[in-house]
């Protein structure tokens, strides 16, 4: 549940924008939680958000490996159109994949903001969500995302981005679950010494949730990871 992209470019720029990367990230949870010493140690992330003059889309896919394989998957897309000018865009989402995750739909309204250099910038989006088979009298739900990235350090060595979501969902532990995924990345195209076409980036992801994915209550999960852009 990445979203790290949706802020990068705002949805109203006149060029057309695609920008892709491949993630590998090792997870510390089973080390950190007895109750997740299941937990598999690998995820890999494919992002991509890509720019036209009616707005833009967005997805990624996680998948979680063990040594028998691919243990789960998820993916989401989204899409924001606007045929005019001005902060707010509509927001289009669709959230799905294996396991325990149930099917997802939902519409809202994105409000961007990025600096005139592009060095950082935020998204806030208020969304009506439809769980599919949560509760046959409560699929109507809602869900407030905020997204946010800040590029720094000389010539933008480093990159702190992330995305933080609060929904309305009935489970066991409660009708509320929040989950934030706040990453920190070195560039090494940007140090001295290497090739500045070497797309290769080192660093960091803190999974905070609570009462998610059938957890209870608040959990912090680390993990170190590679990325690559194309």
């Amino acid at each position: 549940m990445k979203k790290i992209l949706l802020s990068v470019f705002y949805s109203g720029l006149a060029c057309v924008v695609f920008s892709q990367n491949i993630q590998l990230h090792y997870d510390f949870g089973r080390f950190i939680y007895d109750e997740l010493d299941k937990r598999p140690l690998l995820t890999s992330t494919i992002e991509m958000f890509k720019t036209d003059k009616w707005g833009n889309t967005f997805f990624f896919v996680d998948m979680d490996y063990k040594s028998s394989g691919v243990d789960m998957a998820y993916w989401e897309i989204t899409r924001e159109l606007q045929f005019w000018k001005g902060p707010l865009a509509m927001h289009i989402e669709y959230n799905g994949g294996l396991n325990y995750i149930r099917n997802a739909y939902l519409l809202g309204v994105t409000y961007a903001y990025n600096s005139l250099d592009y060095s950082r910038g935020y998204s806030l989006i208020a969304m009506y969500k439809h769980i599919e088979k949560q509760d046959m009298n409560k699929p109507h739900n809602y869900q407030l995302t905020g997204v946010w990235y800040w590029h720094f350090a000389k010539h933008k060595m480093c990159t702190f981005s992330g995305f933080a979501d609060f929904w309305q969902e009935k489970t066991a532990n409660g009708n509320f679950i929040f989950l934030s995924e706040p990453q920190f990345w070195l560039h090494l195209s940007k140090l001295k010494g290497f090739d500045d076409k070497l797309n290769l980036s080192i660093g960091t992801e803190v999974k905070l949730s609570y009462n998610f994915a059938g957890r209870d209550g608040f959990y912090t999960i680390p993990t170190a990871a590679i990325r690559w852009d194309f």
